[in-house]
């Protein structure tokens, strides 16, 4: 189910005790408050448990449903991709001119986690959002600069919330030769290249990690790996000096039968035999 709002702005508020929705996506942004109640947000088939304050990020193709327990209160900030590209001029001058609410709302990272503020960013959320439903009796709130300034703070404490979180939301991703740099330099380290360290060391979600590397270089992270490690250990195996021992202790493998059995997997003859074929 697809819901499409036409609107650039719309605010609901309003108290239930069942979802009046299936699950469902939209072709519009949304933030989503909760006032009051508590229950589960499934989103992108993860579970959030969620409670009075709480903050939720939904971007055009994310599929989301609330399974409420308590009754609860939500306050709906929904618009549309004209919304904002229609106020540039009050924030061209921003940070944001290089870190747009958009690219913000469609941030994968920040939908795995839940974002986790404290005092005073907790209060300044919940006044914000009360002064958002106070000024909605107004008309065309679309147009409004306050409303729109009042709507810009949230993604402020967004920010804030995810730097807490060490994820990066500045469409900074490393750059591909910073990322393979670090890949190369620790080759020989394997847990320092284990997807959930080199996701931490660049604040990029682990679950994140690898979709976002084949989208950089368009070959699997594991696959890279493995043909960067099997490419060095080649050239090892061309200096008779070096020891098949020394070799696997020095990629981390367990023993020279652990390395064996990765090199001939990759290579269908194992590194003994392609030193000899090398070398005659």
């Amino acid at each position: 189910m697809k819901r499409i709002q036409f609107e650039q702005l719309v605010i609901h508020d309003f108290e239930e005790k069942a979802f009046h929705l299936p699950i469902h996506s939209h072709t519009y942004y949304e933030l989503v408050y909760i006032r009051k109640g508590n229950g589960i947000h499934l989103l992108n088939k993860t579970q959030h448990p969620y409670q009075k304050g709480d903050l939720f990020i939904i971007s055009p193709g994310d599929e989301h449903y609330f399974e409420i327990n308590q009754s609860t209160h939500f306050t709906f900030i929904k618009f549309t991709d004209a919304y904002f590209s229609g106020h540039k001029i009050y924030y061209e001058a921003d940070a944001f001119i290089s870190l747009t609410p958009e690219s913000i709302m469609r941030n994968k990272s920040l939908k795995e986690v839940k974002l986790k503020m404290d005092e005073p960013c907790t209060s300044i959320l919940k006044n914000t959002i009360e002064n958002i439903v106070a000024y909605n009796c107004r008309k065309d709130i679309a147009r409004s600069s306050l409303m729109f300034y009042q709507i810009l703070s949230i993604f402020g404490l967004i920010k804030e919330a995810a730097a807490n979180l060490n994820i990066r939301i500045d469409n900074g991703q490393p750059e591909k030769e910073e990322l393979i740099s670090y890949i190369h330099h620790h080759i020989c380290e394997p847990s320092l290249i284990q997807i959930k360290s080199i996701a931490a060391h660049f604040a990029i979600s682990p679950t994140y990690f690898s979709d976002y590397f084949k989208n950089k270089f368009e070959v699997g992270y594991r696959k890279y790996l493995n043909d960067y490690r099997i490419s060095i250990i080649e050239k090892r195996l061309f200096i008779p000096s070096i020891s098949l021992s020394q070799i696997a202790n020095e990629f981390g493998f367990t023993d020279e039968s652990h390395l064996n059995k990765f090199f001939k997997t990759h290579k269908g003859i194992g590194p003994k035999a392609y030193r000899n074929k090398i070398m005659n």
